[in-house]
């Protein structure tokens, strides 16, 4: 997931946060993630999409980041 930022650059800002804080677990927990997932959020912050645990699509992320940015494939 790592490379999406350069994938999409200009476009997003992504970074990898440890889920397993405190601060961070319940934050997991109000998304409802069992243990980590994936969140696509505004500049402001809101929610756009998330995938949760085991379920996140590599393919499935690039095609939400593409609707939302409206950056090609």
């Amino acid at each position: 997931m790592s490379g999406l930022e350069e994938e999409f650059a200009g476009k997003i800002v992504a970074s990898n946060v440890d889920a397993t804080t405190p601060e961070t677990a319940a934050v997991c927990q109000k998304l409802g993630f069992k243990n980590h997932g994936l969140v696509i959020r505004s500049a402001d912050g809101e929610t756009l999409w998330q995938q949760s645990d085991h379920e996140v699509n590599v393919d499935e992320v690039r095609a939400k980041i593409s609707e939302l940015t409206g950056a090609p494939m």
